[in-house]
């Protein structure tokens, strides 16, 4: 993966155009972060691209404090106040008629503040058939949500693209057949014909409280934005014994984890086996530039454990770098997944507290891909690279 040919020179002029440019370029690079960081010679400035850091040109000490007093101006921050971090929103024009959104935070640090926009309008809702599942994943999910109760669980690490999961499950529900409210934090996209709760947990209203009074809502369809407690998902699973059909998201690493989690978590083990109707893992992959991808071979074997994915010389992608892909070798993100659908054997495991070695075996009796084997299918279709799944997997 190529990097800069040289290092960039840092830019000077006004701030407000200097403010202006670096928002109206990263909306043109689909940036979902930019880090403005001050050093003792430069002002450093990144955009976070595909969930990857890429450098941009620095901006020029000299000026440096005057683009973050801009910033603090937009988000109505008190700009006299350096040595406290601050929070604003900013709403701005950077072509006609196209607004952009942004959520602005600043941090006190050794060199000066620290500036970080997140463009909020770079949250779309993906279309349930773009979101990188297999064919036979898809079928199974779409046979869960047709279901009139059940709890469907989706796990992976922060900024794996679970919330973009939920959504995309969410358009698979006719609201204007059921009644869909959804409890949330923060609510990333406003979704048409849902009633979206946010959590505000120095009011009191957190996602247990928000959780019970859905429940006197008359609900059909109700999506917890994350189980962070036992008492959460206790109610989340009553709720899908008792009629309701419930998504929501857990910080774990894989479907088994997921499971032995929820368990762990001090929810009686049959109510977790008999509310659970599937449970997905899932991690992002950057998807090869097709500017600059090239045809390779593999130069060792790619093993998912004891399990031989790809042998070596395997016919397999890399990339270069260019400018299309600002040197990164990627553009764009699709999802791998590990998809698992609930059925008594399972919950002869939950009830019996089995270890996760249990679940295993069953897994691999009945060939249920890992997100590693989800992976390797990117990769023979040209989709990604080797590297780039292993980083993830």
């Amino acid at each position: 993966m190529a990097g800069p040919a040289r290092p960039l020179e840092p830019i000077t002029g006004d701030a407000v155009v200097l403010v202006n440019e670096l928002i109206r370029l990263a909306v043109a690079q689909r940036a979902s972060d930019i880090h403005l960081e001050p050093k003792h010679d430069r002002m450093h400035v990144r955009m976070r691209v595909d969930g990857a850091l890429v450098d941009v040109q620095p901006i020029a000490l000299s000026v440096a404090p005057n683009v973050a007093s801009r910033v603090k101006v937009l988000a109505k921050m008190d700009i006299a106040e350096r040595r406290l971090p601050q929070d604003g929103q900013i709403a701005i024009e950077v072509e006609p008629g196209k607004r952009v959104h942004l959520r602005a935070s600043t941090f006190p640090s050794s060199q000066g503040e620290k500036v970080v926009l997140r463009v909020l309008s770079s949250q779309q809702i993906i279309p349930f058939d773009n979101l990188g599942l297999e064919d036979h994943a898809r079928t199974t999910l779409r046979d869960v949500l047709r279901r009139p109760q059940g709890f469907v669980v989706t796990s992976g690490p922060t900024g794996a693209g679970k919330t973009s999961t939920l959504y995309a499950l969410m358009q698979l529900i006719d609201p204007h057949e059921v009644n869909v409210v959804t409890l949330e934090d923060p609510i990333e996209v406003e979704l048409y014909g849902l009633t979206q709760g946010q959590v505000n947990v120095r009011a009191g209203f957190t996602f247990a409280t928000g959780l019970r009074a859905i429940l006197r809502q008359d609900p059909d369809v109700i999506l917890v934005g994350e189980m962070r407690d036992a008492e959460t998902a206790g109610i989340a699973m009553q709720a899908a014994l008792t009629g309701h059909l419930v998504l929501s998201t857990l910080h774990t690493s894989d479907t088994v984890e997921t499971i032995v989690r929820l368990v762990d978590l001090g929810v009686e083990p049959w109510i977790v086996a008999n509310a659970l109707s599937a449970v997905l893992a899932q991690r992002l992959v950057r998807i090869a530039c097709p500017h600059c991808k090239r045809p390779s071979r593999l130069e060792r074997d790619l093993w998912d454990g004891d399990d031989l994915l790809l042998p070596a010389g395997s016919e397999v992608v890399r990339t270069q770098g260019c400018e299309r892909c600002m040197r990164t070798g990627y553009r764009g993100r699709t999802g791998i997944f590990e998809v698992v659908e609930f059925d008594d054997d399972l919950r002869d495991l939950v009830k019996a507290k089995a270890p996760a070695r249990a679940y295993r075996e069953i897994y691999l009796r009945r060939r249920i891909p890992s997100l590693r084997r989800a992976g390797m299918q990117k990769i023979q279709s040209g989709v990604t690279t080797v590297d780039e799944v292993l980083r993830v997997t």
